[in-house]
């Protein structure tokens, strides 16, 4: 979604007040760091989408 914005890692730490080596690692697999329920909820109004739409349709 960030890609499709033409977003980078900054804007979106900007936007969320988080460092951009946090979301760096959310972005990596490498590493166990993940957004919490507030962050997604300031990236769904970001993107204009509901929280729901980062959470797969069918459990895993």
């Amino acid at each position: 979604m960030r890609l499709k914005r033409n977003l980078t890692q900054t804007d979106i730490a900007v936007h969320l007040n988080l460092s951009v080596g946090f979301v760096g690692h959310i972005e990596s697999p490498k590493f166990r760091a993940k957004y919490n329920t507030i962050h997604l909820n300031e990236l769904a109004k970001l993107f204009e989408c509901s929280p729901r739409d980062f959470f797969p349709k069918e459990p895993i």
